[in-house]
């Protein structure tokens, strides 16, 4: 197994090209499902999460050729409609799948899905949506079985709460329904609006894109084609490489960037002592003399992403007083918290609540990575930390991050991946 060797860096400085965002690529891959066409898809990042999901159509029967960041993904030739457990247990957005299957081909069978230990995440809203089209839907041993022999139908459907994978799923079944679906309280995500967009352009007619309320024209079961497009610039690892600038107090350029959609997380780090120089493709965050305590509550997009709060943990055990971070969407994204204490960092935690006392001396020791960006906390805080950090179980950190110690040695950090 696999594991990150983190030595004390003074700074950093160069340039990072920043993936395709894992976030967008996920969704846009099971669309494919719908395709009637092969799909080209251009700036895919090198991540497990990818693999697993091109796994997962592969075994279904489609085929997918990778060369570097672009995939062609023919579904043409899908002949299966169970996703399995021993693909699907690895991977939360496996889900994905289960819209387009069951509205291209009027039954499916998804295993339940695994993923990060981060929190409840049901699936009740999808399916409590994929019923109020028609689908008949039962759970049986683990697995969720769909009908819908006569298709499913365009109606308004409205979340409880916003979920991100929830309005992907639910636009994809929409886009081959019967008639007009409304969603109301839908998720404004720039990875959901991508794919609005594409699926647009693909001629399935999407009202409201970029807004809570969108309008979906079904195409009554006709596939559509989908022409070659690029995934969006990943805005969480965007933001992941923007805290290590500025918890190292360095200059880094961010390349092959999308600034819009970093809008809460520039004014955070703008709050805590960051300055920026932006282009329409680039971002350059400049050293601060003091890094400045920070109040930061997580909300759906655009408000702050639950995504970037254990690397801004991490940053604000450096700042100069108390920072307060309240995590509202996931109830146990705080377990990075014991790790960063290990390290020497001041932080309580009372319920969703963390107190972060900065100012701290950090000092490398081995920690386990319990996430996705937990892991990429652990690695921020080793950069400043004493001695060594082992970041251990670092595949959590393989879901979602490209070749990111390669991007980090290449402006100056001393991260080496090793073997246990």
């Amino acid at each position: 197994m696999d594991y990150l060797q983190i030595k004390r860096v003074k700074s950093l400085r160069g340039n990072i090209k920043i993936s395709g965002a894992k976030n967008a690529s996920l969704p846009l891959i099971a669309m494919t499902i719908v395709a009637k066409n092969s799909v080209h898809i251009k700036n895919l990042p090198h991540v497990a999460d990818i693999s697993t999901l091109l796994k997962l159509l592969s075994n279904l029967g489609a085929t997918c050729e990778f060369c570097e960041d672009r995939v062609i993904v023919d579904t043409s030739t899908l002949a299966q409609t169970k996703a399995t457990y021993d693909i699907v247990k690895t991977m939360r957005a496996s889900i994905l799948v289960l819209g387009p299957i069951l509205a291209r081909f009027g039954h499916c069978e998804v295993s339940l899905p695994g993923g990060c230990a981060i929190g409840q995440r049901p699936v009740d809203l999808h399916l409590k949506a994929l019923e109020q089209m028609g689908a008949k839907i039962n759970i049986e041993a683990g697995y969720i079985h769909a009908v819908a022999p006569n298709g499913l139908k365009g109606c308004e459907i409205v979340f409880d709460k916003i979920t991100v994978t929830g309005t992907a799923n639910i636009v994809m079944a929409a886009a081959l329904a019967s008639g007009e679906t409304t969603i109301v309280n839908a998720a404004r995500e720039p990875e959901v609006v991508q794919l609005c967009e594409i699926l647009n352009a693909s001629g399935v007619n999407i009202e409201g894109i970029g807004t809570a309320i969108l309008k979906i024209s079904g195409t009554n079961g006709e596939l559509v084609e989908i022409k070659e497009f690029s995934v969006i610039p990943d805005r969480i690892e965007a933001g992941t490489y923007l805290c290590a600038g500025a918890i190292t107090r360095s200059e880094l350029t961010l390349t092959h960037v999308n600034a819009k959609h970093l809008g809460s997380v520039l004014a955070k780090l703008e709050e805590m002592g960051s300055k920026f120089t932006i282009t329409q493709d680039t971002i350059t965050i400049h050293p601060s003399k003091v890094i400045k305590p920070i109040k930061i509550v997580t909300q759906e997009y655009p408000a702050f992403p639950t995504d970037m709060q254990a690397q801004f943990l991490a940053l604000a055990t450096q700042a100069k007083g108390t920072s307060i971070i309240e995590e509202k969407l996931f109830e146990n994204r705080f377990m990075h918290v014991s790790e960063l204490q290990r390290m020497g960092a001041d932080i309580s935690l009372n319920g969703n609540v963390a107190t972060i006392n900065g100012g701290t001396k950090l000092s490398g020791t081995d920690v386990m990575a319990t996430d996705l960006r937990a892991s990429s906390a652990l690695v921020l805080a080793g950069l400043v930390a004493d001695g060594i950090t082992n970041v251990h179980r670092i595949y959590h950190l393989d879901r979602g991050y490209d070749a990111l110690e390669k991007k980090l040695e290449a402006v100056g950090a001393n991260v080496k991946r090793l073997k246990e």
